[in-house]
């Protein structure tokens, strides 16, 4: 997965200049990025600060573990199933 160029701290503040009343257009601009990353990260990261950031990142790392952790008990219980059925 392509990692962004701007760190949690960076859209945070990003997102408070807007809120300040700059223009989107200006921030892009002067930020170098698009307005449909702007607006992403508006949708994502609205109304959250830092701390709110640290533990959604904690949630997700969490949630991909136990995905994989799943697959892994799931490809076991089927290898399992399937070395009992041919015998």
């Amino acid at each position: 997965m392509k990692t962004s160029r701007y760190t949690e701290a960076q859209i945070l503040s990003i997102l408070r200049q807007a809120e300040g009343g700059m223009p989107v257009a200006e921030l892009c601009r002067e930020h170098g990025m698009s307005s449909a990353s702007f607006y992403k990260w508006r949708a994502k990261y609205g109304g959250m600060d830092a701390s709110l950031i640290s533990q959604m990142k904690a949630m997700e790392e969490e949630n991909r573990r136990l995905k994989r952790m799943y697959a892994d008990l799931s490809m076991q219980a089927d290898l399992l199933k399937e070395a009992l059925g041919k015998k």
